[in-house]
């Protein structure tokens, strides 16, 4: 079977992705990292600079240009503050890139600063300054800094990076499946029409030898009930033949009773049971709803489903022993028809694979017969078919649910 191998590449690419994500996060990381270290040493830079400047207050060399030259390099917002973490007036000189609002009071801007420097101190720790004014008498200050724009935006960008990527793979997806889908859709459509082509002309020759056969029968009243037979057999396959020619076009709904329409295939299907099984096996297929629920179904449509779940559950009959039960039940707008069945059940992991085209646990047979159904009662009925449970040895139960 693909869908191991399918589930293994999707796993692979997941993988992959995730490598290259982490991979992102982790090169990120090490290059902020070093512009925080970068920005330390700058801020380190300015509190020696403080230090000597003051310890060197008595020479007269000039500083101005040196400590210029370190101001301007720095693009992180910087605030000085006393030993006891309070603001040093002249509050605009001892900040750097700090917004102020011009209204506040000298009073507000002190407060203002006070909890940035609450917020600095969240970002890294501060940096202790020892002012020496002279041999006995020095300053404690603080100089609290925080990251500059250029951290915060390479903090951000990979997972905007990620968001971006992540747009463009589902972006992808759905165009991938609708295309995907689309393609199935032809696909289930050309084989339909061409089906129903080719079934056309076989069954109008055999409806003419049967018109033939009668007249030769006329006598013989076995022969006629024989002839009989097969052109009922015959009608079915015309059936067959409309159901394939309207699949790729709009059905036609209409209000029918679901109990009847249901009892017919039922009863089509009793009728052929002895020659399906062996004498001694019994299958029993009956309605156990005796309320009457009408819903708006293309019928002939509707019919193949019901076919198709009885054939699934006679296949699931491993002893050719058991019952097959319908149960419909309403709930508000909803009807919901369960078709139970005393199987062999179904595997857990293979619940989704069922409805998969192609997908078969016979020797025989294309795997079509669940997901032309699916498609039927979604695509066509708005409705839903799911497996509503299944265990193992025990049998399954298949659920439709319709819209009023």
């Amino acid at each position: 079977m693909s869908s191991p191998r399918s589930a293994n590449i999707k796993i692979l690419l997941l993988v992959i992705a995730v490598v290259i994500v982490i991979a992102t996060l982790f090169y990120t990381r090490i290059i902020v990292q070093q512009l925080l270290e970068k920005e330390r040493k700058i801020a380190d830079l300015y509190a020696n600079s403080l230090e000597f400047i003051v310890s060197r207050s008595t020479d007269q060399g000039d500083y101005s240009f040196i400590f210029d030259e370190i101001i301007r390099s720095i693009d992180f917002p910087m605030i000085l503050s006393d030993g006891d973490n309070q603001p040093i007036p002249d509050y605009r000189l001892n900040s750097q890139n700090i917004d102020f609002d011009t209204t506040l009071t000298t009073d507000q801007q002190k407060i203002y600063l006070q909890k940035v420097i609450i917020e600095l101190d969240k970002e890294n720790p501060p940096i202790r300054i020892v002012l020496k004014m002279t041999l006995q008498d020095s300053i404690l200050q603080y100089l609290h800094y925080g990251e500059s724009n250029l951290i915060t935006k390479l903090r951000w960008l990979p997972y905007i990076e990620i968001i971006v990527a992540g747009m463009f793979i589902l972006i992808g997806y759905i165009g991938f499946s609708y295309i995907k889908r689309s393609e199935q859709s032809n696909i289930w459509v050309g084989m339909a029409k061409e089906t129903a082509h080719q079934l056309g002309t076989p069954l109008s020759s055999l409806m003419g030898w049967i018109e033939m056969m009668k007249d030769f029968a006329v006598e013989n009243p076995k022969q006629l009930t024989t002839i009989s037979e097969m052109e009922h057999d015959l009608h079915r396959l015309e059936k067959v033949t409309d159901r394939f020619s309207k699949i790729g076009s709009k059905p036609n709904l209409k209000e029918e009773n679901l109990n009847e329409v249901i009892n017919s295939v039922i009863n089509y299907f009793k009728q052929r049971l002895p020659s399906r099984f062996a004498q001694g096996k019994q299958i029993d297929i009956e309605i156990e709803t005796t309320e009457q629920i009408n819903a708006d179904i293309n019928r002939e449509l509707f019919e193949w489903v019901i076919e198709n779940l009885i054939k699934n559950a006679l296949d699931a009959m491993e002893d050719n022993i058991g019952k097959i039960s319908f149960t419909m039940t309403t709930k508000g707008n909803a009807i919901f028809i369960d078709v139970k069945d005393t199987g062999k059940g179904i595997d857990m992991k293979y619940r989704k694979d069922i409805f998969r085209p192609g997908y078969s646990t016979k020797r025989r047979g294309w795997g079509l017969g669940l997901s032309l159904s699916k498609r039927i009662i979604e695509s066509y009925h708005k409705g839903k078919l799911f497996v509503k449970e299944s265990k193992l040895g025990k049998g399954t139960t298949f659920r439709i649910k319709l819209v009023k």
